[in-house]
C-alpha cells in the first residue's frame, strides 16, 4: 500500500490535477465570448471611480477591487497562498524524489527555511479557523464545505510537519502526507480551491470594472 501511495497514486493524482484544469479553462471559454466592444453598465446612481492621473489601470484596479478590504486578512491571505505553492515547490525532500523521478533539480530551501515555512502556513490556517469559528459575519455564511476546504489545505503541511518531527508513528503520519497531498491535487479543479486557475482565466481575459488587463471576453 505504502508503495503504491508514493508511486502510482502520485501521478494519477497529477494526472487528474492537469486534465481538471484543462478542462476548467475550456469550460471557462465555452461559457464566454469574446467581444471587441462591450457595453459595460452602471447601477443607477453610481458614479464610476476613475484612476488618478498617470495610475496604472491594472494596479488600480487591484487596489479597487482587493486593497479594500481588511488590511491583516490580505496580509495573512498573501502569506498563505505564498507558502503554500513555495513551500512544497522548493522543499528538499520533494525535489529529491522529482530528481529520481524525471531527471530535473529545482532549487531547494534549507530545511530550517522550509520547517519555518510550514509552520507560518499552519498559523496563518489557524487565523482562517478562528475567523470562521469567532467572527459572527464570516460564520455567518460558513458552512461545512468551508471546513473541509480549510483541512483539505492544511493536511498535507500538519501531517508533513509531524513527519519530520518524527511525531507519532514516521511512517503513518508520512504515508497520511502524501494521501493528504494526493487528494488536494486531484480535487482541486473540482472545489473551490480552482480558484487558483480562474483568478487568471478571469480577471485577464473579462472585460470588467474589476480586471487586471484590458480583457477581450465577455459573459
Amino acid at each position: 500500500m505504502y508503495d503504491f501511495i508514493r508511486g502510482p497514486m502520485v501521478w494519477i493524482s497529477i494526472a487528474i490535477f492537469i486534465g481538471g484544469i484543462i478542462w476548467q479553462v475550456l469550460r471557462f471559454r465555452a461559457l464566454s465570448k469574446a467581444v471587441s466592444e462591450p457595453s459595460l453598465k452602471r447601477p443607477a446612481g453610481l458614479a464610476a471611480e476613475e484612476p488618478p492621473e498617470g495610475a496604472s489601470g491594472l494596479f488600480y484596479a487591484l487596489k479597487l477591487s482587493i486593497l479594500r478590504t481588511s488590511p491583516v486578512m490580505i496580509v495573512v491571505t498573501t502569506i498563505f497562498h505564498l507558502c503554500l505553492v513555495v513551500a512544497p515547490l522548493f522543499l528538499l525532500g520533494h525535489n529529491i524524489l522529482i530528481e529520481r523521478a524525471i531527471g530535473i533539480s529545482l532549487f531547494s530551501f534549507s530545511e530550517k527555511t522550509s520547517d519555518l515555512l510550514t509552520l507560518v502556513f499552519m498559523l496563518c490556517g489557524l487565523f482562517f479557523l478562528c475567523r470562521r469559528l469567532f467572527s459572527e459575519r464570516v460564520r455567518s455564511i460558513t458552512d461545512l464545505n468551508d471546513y473541509l476546504m480549510l483541512l483539505l489545505a492544511t493536511a498535507p503541511f500538519i501531517t508533513g510537519y509531524l513527519a519530520y518531527h518524527q511525531i507519532f508513528d514516521y511512517k503513518v503520519m508520512i504515508s497520511l502526507h502524501m494521501l493528504a497531498g494526493e487528494a488536494m491535487l486531484a480535487l482541486a479543479p473540482f472545489t473551490k480551491f480552482v480558484h487558483m486557475v480562474y483568478f487568471f482565466v478571469v480577471r485577464f481575459p473579462m472585460k470588467s470594472e474589476w480586471a487586471l488587463g484590458s480583457g477581450s471576453r465577455t459573459w
